[in-house]
């Protein structure tokens, strides 16, 4: 009997020695760490293609240190004001900003297409590949916020209204963001054609 109170105590021990956050290790169950993995896991290619088009080769490390900090502020997601996906995504955008902000104003060599959807099986030819080119060059020189709009909204396919979440503003923003990124687009590309 005193066996398994001596185990107990070494337990005990363990636990008080191995801390997370000044969280015992025992007190994260396995069961809160699937539980997150279930959450994130059907928002896990949103994740990725917007790390992709914000951060390019910097993806992955944008990507973990986002799922670090929402696991981290887990407890700070309040249903009632959004959806996981747009809490998620926003992290991910933030983080993006802040480990790259001197680098987002450059172009970015990540393609559109490529965000839109790389497992497609898709046939071009040299005309296909100028305009993707062009497209992309044009939103390189789009501002960080029409960017992130475009990006949230053509290319992982969100609603306006988890865009709007996602940036932290209203849905009236989003559509003027996404209305003057589309009349900037415009201009470029006829600009691009003419030359």
């Amino acid at each position: 009997m005193s066996g398994g109170r001596a185990g107990a105590a070494v337990d005990e021990a363990a636990a008080d020695e191995v801390r997370i956050d000044g969280v015992s290790v025992e007190a994260v169950s396995m069961l809160d760490a699937r539980g997150f993995d279930a959450w994130v896991r059907p928002h896990w290619r949103s994740m990725a293609l917007l790390a992709t088009r914000l951060a390019g080769p910097s993806a992955d490390d944008v990507l973990a240190e986002a799922l670090l900090a929402a696991w981290h502020k887990r407890s700070q997601f309040d249903a009632d004001r959004g959806a996981p996906r747009s809490w998620l995504l926003a992290i991910v955008a933030d983080r993006a900003y802040k480990a790259h902000r001197s680098t987002l104003s450059r172009p970015r060599t990540t393609e559109l297409s490529a965000i839109a959807g790389s497992d497609r099986d898709v046939r071009q030819d040299r005309s296909d590949m100028a305009s993707k080119v062009d497209l992309n060059r044009a939103v390189a020189m789009l501002t960080d916020r029409q960017q992130l709009a475009i990006t949230l909204f053509y290319a992982i396919g969100l609603p306006i209204a988890e865009v709007a979440a996602v940036m932290g503003c209203a849905d009236g923003t989003v559509k003027s963001t996404l209305r003057d990124a589309r009349a900037k687009l415009r201009s470029l590309l006829i600009v691009e054609e003419t030359s």
